[in-house]
């Protein structure tokens, strides 16, 4: 008798499991009437979600990584066997040609408002698509931006997959890392204030009010300068940022501008020789996939709270 793989053994459990599944994606009800089996996901974060499941099996493919992020030698692992068929955004002639039944992306996570690549023009392939939760502001969905977001995709993958037991046991360990690490924290005193740097000279961007790292800050006892910044990514005014003084600045690591440029561009820049982070050198580097909604957030809020709360 043939021994099944774990990712064969959910393949084959949903297969048989899932008569019809319908999940909420943002603003639209979403139906399956099997599990897909030819799923493409955008972006390392994404991906990663995949990964974890156990989904492996049901991929023939994976877009928007090389472009710009490195893969780390565990997901590169993870997605040996299955090719990157757009080193960016993909094309719906991609998405197409390939035979995809499913795609998971977001709103500038493979997606874009009023652009080529929508749950719309796509459903017109056969493909189905789910929204990841944090990107639903771009279609005017407001929530609560909180770990949730991230614990509700892989919930409802768990769901479409049939592997519901397997994303129950990676939310209840992050839950319980996460009560953890906030049950650890000694925050005496003012939250401290961070600012999230993205990228930009000009003008900065960063992370808004709907963005992950938000939540993260607060799950780590911080509190984010831009969080009344009505926005998940965007740009703001250096201004802004200078009159605001955050203590601690998050770098987020990816694309051809490294962390040290950055951090480097911050120390050297006259206008922001006097934000307090910069003066008492506070950074925290944190990488693309941290960053975003997915896996490692929960390792990247425990880097955080170290950071903070130093004491």
């Amino acid at each position: 008798m043939k021994t099944l793989t774990l990712s064969a053994a959910f393949s084959l459990i949903g297969t048989v499991a899932l008569a019809q599944t319908t999940v909420q994606s943002c603003e639209r009800e979403v139906t399956f009437d099997s599990v897909p089996q030819a799923a493409i996901s955008n972006d390392v974060n994404l991906t990663e979600m995949m990964l974890v499941l156990g989904l492996t099996d049901h991929m023939i493919g994976y877009t928007g990584v090389s472009g710009w992020n490195k893969l780390e030698p565990e997901i590169r692992e993870g997605v040996e066997e299955l090719p990157e068929l757009s080193e960016r955004y993909p094309s719906l002639e991609v998405l197409a040609g390939a035979d995809a039944d499913f795609f998971f992306a977001g709103w500038n996570y493979g997606m874009r408002v009023g652009g080529e690549v929508t749950p719309e023009t796509l459903e017109r392939f056969g493909i189905n698509v789910y929204e990841l939760s944090e990107s639903c502001i771009h279609v005017g969905v407001e929530q609560a931006v909180t770990l949730d977001l991230m614990y509700n995709d892989l919930r409802n993958l768990g769901a479409i997959f049939g592997v519901e037991d397997r994303a129950e046991e990676l939310i209840a360990g992050y839950e319980a890392e996460l009560a953890a690490i906030i049950a650890g924290l000694d925050t005496d005193g003012d939250a401290p204030r961070v600012f999230v740097y993205d990228s930009g000279e000009d003008a900065p961007f960063t992370a808004g009010h709907f963005a992950i790292p938000t939540a993260m800050i607060e799950a780590a006892g911080g509190v984010n300068i831009m969080d009344d910044f009505r926005e998940s990514w965007g740009t703001v005014s250096w201004e802004a940022v200078v009159e605001r003084d955050p203590e601690v600045i998050i770098i987020v690591n990816y694309g051809e501008v490294t962390a040290d440029q950055k951090m480097d561009f911050l120390r050297n820049n006259p206008a922001l020789s006097g934000i307090s982070a910069v003066q008492n050198n506070r950074f925290v580097v944190l990488e693309y996939v941290e960053a975003t909604p997915g896996p490692r957030n929960i390792d990247a809020v425990a880097r955080l709270a170290e950071a903070l709360w130093p004491e």
